[in-house]
């Protein structure tokens, strides 16, 4: 409002909401002929004063329709806030010339306010997006005959009556009956958090960078190694180091194969394995 200011209001606060309450309650009331003389002296001249009286008047109004929100557990120091810039922008806009007392045109405007504020202040994460969602989320509670509960029938007939299909009340129902859960406990509960389900020790960066070392290391590192040694001492590595157990030769085997002893066998296999120790080093640096 151009003139008239939150701080030419009474602060609402937690701590002092019953005497708020009882401070409006006592302001008097404007009889119709005061809150046309009030509204005309805002329009034509943006009396600030003659705003504030028709501001004050009014602040019993935005307390009654405040209580109704109480559901949705937001404190009412809140929504009577809320409900009072409401009623501002009321007053700012209302045209006493068309016959309409100020409390018929300002109920619209501050359940108008205290809605948005709800809507944004209800959960962390925004429960309504669109217009048939932010009629549903209103009037799902006063037409459902037991909290957090909701039987076929009812969703079908909540459904028919709003104008929206079942599934869209079945769904509004589980976000109201939900909660917000913190994705990091507080440490004080020996109950899991949800960052502890979704938590993956098996592939943090540093894993996944070294099972890729691994797994190069294992590939083309071994082929690099097996690369350095002649035909016979690479034979002797791969049948008995690199097939699977059930087709692994044994020395002896070998021994017949390249007819030499058993011992030489053993002897080449070391050798060959010290050479390739020494060529993963220098592939792996």
């Amino acid at each position: 409002m151009t003139s008239l200011a939150l701080s030419n209001l009474p602060v609402v606060s937690n701590g002092s909401m019953d005497a708020y309450i009882n401070y409006v309650n006592s302001l008097p009331l404007l009889t119709e002929q005061e809150e046309y003389d009030y509204a005309e002296k805002w329009r034509q001249n943006e009396d600030a004063e003659a705003a504030k009286y028709l501001v004050l008047s009014h602040l019993r109004l935005v307390v009654s329709i405040s209580r109704n929100y109480l559901g949705y557990g937001l404190p009412l120091a809140d929504i009577v806030q809320e409900g009072t810039i409401g009623l501002m922008k009321a007053v700012k806009r209302f045209d006493a010339r068309r016959k309409v007392r100020l409390v018929t045109f300002a109920m619209h405007w501050i359940k108008a306010e205290i809605n948005e504020f709800v809507i944004k202040n209800w959960r962390i994460v925004k429960t309504v997006t669109t217009k048939a969602q932010r009629k549903l989320f209103f009037n799902l509670r006063s037409q459902r005959e037991d909290i957090g509960n909701l039987s076929e029938r009812e969703a079908n007939s909540i459904a028919t009556s709003l104008g929206v299909t079942r599934d869209d009340v079945v769904e509004m129902n589980m976000r109201l009956t939900g909660s917000d859960v913190a994705l990091i406990g507080d440490g004080n509960s020996d109950e899991s958090a949800p960052i502890d389900w979704l938590t993956d020790t098996e592939h943090t960066p540093e894993m996944i960078i070294e099972r890729k070392a691994s797994e190069n290391l294992q590939t083309v590192g071994i082929e690099h190694a097996l690369s350095q040694l002649d035909d016979r001492s690479r034979r002797i590595i791969e049948s008995r180091w690199l097939v699977d157990s059930d087709e692994q030769l044994t020395l002896h085997d070998l021994a017949a194969e390249f007819g030499i002893s058993a011992e030489r066998v053993r002897q080449i296999e070391n050798k060959a394995l010290q050479k390739m120790r020494g060529s993963l080093e220098t592939f792996v640096n």
